[in-house]
């Protein structure tokens, strides 16, 4: 296989600062797939992994969408630093390509695209014929792409993240209240704080006789407080619990963190990639020739992308449409916890559990609809 490292030949490639907010793409591997297979008329593919890095004004109208932008630390030019790992596949020829980017908007840092567009294997980083699978979209002359848009991710191989800053008050950390809620399957001594294993907001003082826990046995019943002798944290996402928690029961912790990260740079560093493959005629952008962009989400990036729709991020810094279309796949109604300080990514409203994390919002409809509480008019295309 030709495997080309960028990285070592010390090459990087630099976008133009008038087109997009992208500041630079760190091409850490590129290589060819599948010995130079061609797909079809596009011919033969390749993958381009690395670091996109972002530099946002937060005096720009379009990022003042972006919560707590304003009070994250800026560069010498006064712009907010930002990276994501990213991924791509295109056609090594891009003149043989369709000119359509496909977006997947990863659920929680992974990658389903293959398999479910091409009957690939599942992969983090395909390279064999099965994690190609039919290869219906590349044989289309498709450029496929990931970005990392979420901090708290699990460590593990693979998996895509952003590197976002922290929003501080006049330079000194801001601190606020996190929830978190669990439900185990057996009983057990401990229990993660954070969603699915994620990365958890750490308690400002473990100790705190402040925090408080409690247990309930239906989402709508009022919780029973356990006494906080009973409980602690083990380490910054992980509570233990005297006698150990048991299982099917609803559990919360509510405690003090501090240093949030400003986690609706996900958004816009979404709409800033892909407005840079799109509309950047530069030599410096690695996909040329893009016309059209689609964006696919399921279940939780699917909400994502409804969250990046209803808050206005589908038009970049210049006014620019950056998706052509958008499929929002099992997402329901509902966005999640995508811009908010001290947000939480993976949250997801389900019946039993989370449902009181901001994720079931209104509106719920693509076209206007009034809440019948509050009177208010809204609809998630209104912008």
């Amino acid at each position: 296989m030709r495997r080309l490292v960028i990285a070592a030949l010390g090459i990087v490639l630099f976008s133009s600062l008038a087109e997009a907010r992208v500041v630079r793409l760190r091409v850490e591997r590129r290589e060819v797939v599948l010995n130079g297979r061609p797909f079809g008329a596009a011919g033969p593919y390749e993958k381009l992994i690395g670091t996109v890095d972002f530099g946002l004004d937060p005096d720009a109208p379009a990022n003042a969408l972006v919560v707590d932008l304003k009070l994250a630390p800026r560069n010498a030019r006064g712009e907010v630093e930002a990276s994501a790992d990213f991924y791509l596949l295109k056609p090594v020829d891009p003149r043989r390509g369709n000119g359509r980017l496909f977006y997947e908007v990863g659920n929680r840092g992974g990658k389903s695209l293959l398999a479910t567009f091409q009957k690939a294997a599942a992969s983090l980083d395909p390279a064999t014929e099965a994690e190609f699978g039919d290869g219906a979209l590349m044989r289309q002359g498709f450029t496929l792409l990931w970005m990392g848009w979420q901090w708290d991710v699990p460590e593990r191989e693979g998996v895509m993240r952003m590197r976002m800053p922290i929003a501080t008050e006049n330079g000194k950390p801001i601190t606020g209240l996190v929830r978190g809620n669990f439900i185990l399957n057996e009983r057990s001594n401990t229990a993660p704080v954070a969603d699915r294993n994620h990365l958890a907001y750490a308690p400002l003082d473990p100790a705190s006789a402040d925090y408080v826990m409690t247990v309930r046995d239906d989402s709508t019943a009022r919780g029973s407080v356990i006494p906080r002798s009973r409980w602690r944290f083990v380490d910054a996402g992980t509570v233990a619990l005297d006698g150990g928690f048991e299982p099917a029961r609803i559990y919360d912790v509510v405690y003090r963190s501090q240093n949030p990260k400003v986690v609706g740079i996900g958004l816009s560093g979404t709409r800033d990639l892909v407005s840079f493959l799109k509309y950047d005629a530069s030599a410096d952008n690695p996909s040329p020739g893009i016309r059209h962009a689609l964006a696919w989400g399921v279940s939780q990036s699917g909400r994502f992308l409804r969250h990046f729709l209803y808050q206005g991020f589908n038009a970049d810094e210049r006014g620019r449409k950056v998706f052509d279309g958008v499929f929002d796949q099992v997402g329901g109604a509902g966005r999640g916890s995508f811009n908010h300080r001290f947000g939480q990514a993976s949250r997801d409203a389900l019946q039993y559990f989370n449902i009181l994390f901001p994720v079931d919002l209104f509106p719920f409809t693509d076209g206007p609809e009034t809440d019948p509480d509050t009177n208010v008019t809204d609809g998630l295309l209104a912008r």
